[in-house]
């Protein structure tokens, strides 16, 4: 009897200790409010002028429904994975909505090494945006003004900051995600911690003509390290994409199909041209004084096409920032940026940025908090289009944006 009790109970704490090794993780982002703002842009022979107001979602966060997993194999080894997807908390009756949503952030399973690090694969975010909530005042939020992290500034209403506005839509300052990554990442070691990412997507079939086979690819790759001591923090990341296209329909334009390529992977805007390399570096630090943060970043992103001499696009932006806690329940940050932008190859212009953030939170509970973000940008000095200069687009523009709302996490 006494033997059976034993052989009970070893197996209750063996299957107990089974279920301790693995578990998975549900959490996400509830993000609704209100928001709204105006623009103004002047164009060579207009001036319009729009304004919005409007119950709105994801004006400080994306709204997001995520799963993600660890397994303890043992020897200081584990397998994890994530998986994320965006949601819609203001239409959800849109089910086009709702389908362009699913699926379009991460998704990955990986390996780690206890004293060595974790590899993974699959759809992740980049090395620069890994680290760029981080190093921003804003924190990522979707009100214009942020040149670091760049929005289409519709937490108001359609028309608040899209691109043919203003220039600046969501990932035009950098890449956030891609397909196809293999990402690596080291144990912090004496303040430092190296992350490295590779984007394969390659296939070459024999060319039989001009328009069929030969090399159809997206490759990548970037590198970017971290160094912490005590209060301070730096980081300086590079990342190579590029796209090869040997054999093809020319569209009709730089911009049509099949020379736009989505290289950027789920979620992201489709770069213009044929055969484009897009290189892109990130350089920030931030220090905590106490009473409140610094922040201070650069972004440097350039892309051109093999096959057009014409296709140029340079960004650049420079962005200062705070953040300081009031009080334990109130906090407030602001940024400053200013920035360039030329584009060669289609009908846009090449102009000077400038943008500007203020926000505060009030914080209800661990995962619950009340928030009202303002923004502003604006474009000024524009050129007239080197294609065609009479439909040269905005040659000045000036929008703000606000958000108030509430945000919760699980």
């Amino acid at each position: 009897m006494k033997k059976s009790l034993f052989a009970i109970a070893a197996v209750t704490a063996f299957a107990g200790a089974a279920q301790a090794q693995s578990s998975v993780t549900v959490y996400g982002i509830l993000d609704m409010g209100f928001g709204g703002g105006n623009y103004r842009n002047a164009q060579p022979t207009t001036v319009n002028k729009s304004t919005a107001l409007s119950v709105q979602q994801a004006g400080q966060a994306t709204s997001r429904l995520g799963f993600r997993g660890t397994e303890d194999l043992g020897g200081g080894t584990a397998a994890f994975f994530t998986f994320e997807t965006g949601l819609l908390p203001n239409s959800a009756s849109n089910d086009s909505g709702l389908l362009s949503t699913f699926n379009n952030r991460q998704a990955f399973i990986g390996l780690s090494q206890k004293g060595l690090g974790r590899v993974s694969m699959g759809t992740q975010q980049t090395t620069i945006h890994d680290v760029v909530s981080r190093t921003t005042a804003g924190a990522n939020n979707n009100v214009v003004g942020d040149l670091i992290y760049t929005v289409n500034g519709n937490a108001g209403g359609a028309g608040i900051g899209t691109q043919t506005s203003y220039g600046l839509t969501g990932g035009q300052s950098y890449t956030v995600r891609a397909n196809n990554t293999i990402k690596f990442a080291t144990e912090n070691l004496s303040g430092f911690q190296g992350n490295a990412m590779f984007i394969l997507n390659g296939n070459d079939t024999t060319q039989n003509s001009a328009t069929s086979g030969g090399s159809n690819s997206t490759m990548g790759w970037g590198l970017g390290v971290n160094y912490t001591f005590k209060k301070l923090f730096l980081t300086a990341n590079y990342q190579s994409l590029n796209n090869q296209v040997t054999a093809a329909t020319p569209g009709t334009s730089p911009t049509t199909a099949p020379n736009t390529f989505t290289i950027f992977g789920a979620g992201q805007n489709p770069t213009m041209g044929r055969n484009v390399n897009d290189n892109q570096m990130y350089l920030a630090g931030t220090y905590d004084f106490g009473i409140l943060q610094a922040f201070a970043s650069y972004i440097n992103r350039k892309a051109s096409a093999d096959n057009n001499s014409l296709y140029f696009q340079r960004y650049t932006a420079q962005q200062l920032g705070v953040r300081s806690n009031l009080t334990k329940t109130v906090n407030v940050f602001a940024s400053v940026s200013t920035g360039a932008w030329e584009n060669t190859g289609f009908d846009v212009q090449s102009a000077n940025i400038n943008g500007y953030q203020l926000g505060t939170n009030y914080v209800l509970s661990k995962r619950t908090n009340l928030y009202a973000i303002w923004g502003n940008a604006s474009q000024s000095n524009a050129a007239n289009s080197t294609v065609n200069p009479a439909t040269a687009r905005n040659t000045s523009y000036n929008a703000n944006n606000y958000a108030v709302g509430m945000r919760h996490t699980f």
